[in-house]
């Protein structure tokens, strides 16, 4: 699998990656196992996880399969602190509870690093430079070897990105930013690609097949196994189960089609070759889901098929985004 720098860092990760959002969950240790052995076979690396997902039954999962399936070695950890199962506050930004998180998140995966730490949100509630302080603090002892963050919006990323590098050797620049991207979500377009681009922070997309409906799935009915019809992710793909994402598949299909490949492939060559994206996460349940999105390695779509769905799919930026006088 083709590597990619992590924004303007020395460090290549596959330009793909395992998301396990639903691993100690809705995945089993059985099919954990096949994925993610599937994964570095095909030359995988980077593995994403957090704190929080599966109450951290998701990191303790991978830290038992890196015991003696996979190499650690071999394998780019990226986890994520700060959200909190609290009706109250959602998000905890203090350098107390992110430090304690971290620690906490070696224990389960059984290793004294990872390799890139994420800020899970933004909390207003807490000072951003206190939030920052924790990633400082996490590099400069060893136990993370980069730094970035999830879910900031454009000036929120950019007020972190310039911070860190106001005073370089001192604060740790941002390596990444992981946010919700694909032809079904293309928001991060507006603000936070343009600033990541500038300050050389690299786009790790989540939910690059927006939300499973780009496979073209759910075009006739949800099915039984999908996460559609799962009790905790049902809400989570409603949302785009609505009349324009069914214009958008539709013309995932019609190109698929044409190319003679699945919409999966369509939508994630898409997204994976888009300007600033390092390496999409994908979420397979299991490894014949996984070995499909790995199918795309080999896909390169062809421009005029990139702008038909560019144009089928594109948001509305006007002011501010344009020039005025072209408005």
């Amino acid at each position: 699998m083709e590597q990619r720098h992590l924004g303007r860092t020395g460090l290549r990760v596959s330009r793909i990656g395992l998301g396990t959002l639903t691993w100690g969950r809705d995945t089993d240790e059985h099919d954990a196992a096949d994925m993610l052995k599937a994964f570095w076979e095909a030359g995988g690396t980077l593995v994403d996880t957090a704190d929080v997902y599966g109450d951290g039954e998701s990191e303790y999962l991978l830290g038992r399969l890196m015991e003696g399936l996979v190499p650690r070695r071999d394998l780019i950890i990226s986890t994520k602190a700060g959200s909190v199962p609290d009706p109250e506050r959602r998000v905890d930004g203090s350098r107390a509870h992110l430090l304690a998180a971290l620690d906490a998140s070696l224990a389960r995966l059984g290793t004294d690093h990872v390799d890139v730490w994420h800020l899970h949100a933004f909390d207003p509630d807490t000072p951003l430079e206190e939030s920052l302080q924790a990633l400082d603090l996490a590099v400069s002892s060893g136990r993370a070897r980069y730094a970035a963050v999830s879910n900031f919006c454009g000036w929120q990323l950019a007020k972190a990105a310039t911070w860190q590098i106001a005073t370089p050797g001192i604060r740790t620049r941002l390596a990444a930013t992981q946010l919700e991207y694909s032809l079904l979500q293309r928001g991060v377009e507006r603000e936070v690609l343009p600033a990541a681009l500038d300050l050389g922070i690299g786009l790790l997309p989540s939910s690059p097949l927006g939300r499973g409906v780009l496979t073209a799935k759910y075009r006739t009915a949800t099915p039984a196994d999908s996460r559609g019809a799962s009790e905790h992710l049902a809400p989570f793909v409603e949302p785009y189960l609505d009349d324009t994402a069914s214009r958008i598949v539709d013309a995932v299909r019609t190109a698929a089609d044409g190319l003679a490949v699945t919409p999966l492939q369509v939508a994630l060559a898409w997204v994976r070759d888009r300007p600033g994206v390092v390496a999409p996460i994908v979420g397979p349940r299991n490894a014949q889901q996984l070995t499909a999105a790995l199918s795309v390695e080999a896909l390169t779509l062809p421009d005029e098929i990139c702008r038909a769905l560019d144009d089928v799919s594109a948001p509305v930026h006007r002011y501010p985004d344009h020039d005025w006088s072209t408005l």
